[in-house]
């Protein structure tokens, strides 16, 4: 009986004491904090030298009429991006993507989903504005897409929101329509990475067609659904 009241109070000691913390095996991270620092400073310097080198790009006829270049805008640590086609006439001016009408509801699109600019990272295909708003060609496509997957390898998202048909098939490739594509995941590796991958309806298309807003509820619901399954969490800045 005695034993086992020592054993008892033994125990009681140890929980007290918070013994798995003394007598674990492997040593307490002290330094994630500052592990996370220099992560976010490297990104950073990364997405710099990026910047650069599109500016840097030769023979391009989008920079001769464009104003300003439209790298990115958002959270650079978050674990979803997206991406649109290019740049309009409010993003040429501001340098600064989806800020016009289709930008306005991008915003409340994020907000159903209980999502905004401070927790998701945003680019384009191309990041300079074609003449009166046109599609880019094949070839300006081709031009930036090096420069676009090294800007999703810089940010590592685990969840890839594509807006419109361009940033689809830049992607996924043109062999499939936005219309049958969305609504459904692709695991996508680009580099070293691997991505789920779902594609939905511009929001300046939405603008033209409100009844497809439906179809891109559900695009959105699905990306809550992934963003519990994967375990993402909000990243503010």
């Amino acid at each position: 009986m005695k034993v086992n009241n020592k054993l008892t109070k033994l125990i009681k000691y140890y929980n007290l004491i918070n013994h798995n913390l003394i007598f674990r095996e492997s040593a307490i991270n002290r330094y994630k904090k500052k592990d996370l620092k220099n992560e976010t400073k490297n990104i950073t310097q990364q997405l710099n030298n990026l910047e650069r080198s599109i500016s840097e790009i030769k023979n391009c006829s989008l920079k001769n009429y464009a104003t300003k270049m439209v790298f990115s805008d958002g959270n650079p640590n978050s674990k979803i991006m997206i991406v649109g086609e290019g740049p309009g006439a409010n993003e040429d001016k501001e340098g600064v993507p989806f800020v016009g009408r289709a930008g306005q509801l991008l915003d409340k699109m994020l907000k159903s989903i209980d999502l905004d600019r401070e927790n998701v990272y945003i680019t384009n295909v191309v990041n300079y504005r074609p003449p009166e708003n046109r599609k880019p060609t094949d070839e300006e496509i081709n031009r930036y897409l090096p420069f676009l997957e090294k800007h999703i390898n810089i940010i590592k998202p685990k969840i890839l929101l594509l807006l419109g048909s361009t940033a689809l098939n830049a992607i996924l490739g043109n062999e499939v329509v936005i219309s049958k594509a969305r609504g459904k995941w692709h695991e996508k590796k680009i580099g070293k990475t691997v991505i789920s991958t779902i594609a939905s309806f511009h929001p300046a298309f939405l603008m033209r067609q409100p009844e497809q807003k439906k179809l891109a509820w559900i695009d959105l619901k699905m990306i809550r659904q992934k963003m519990r399954d994967l375990g993402i969490k909000k990243i503010a800045f």
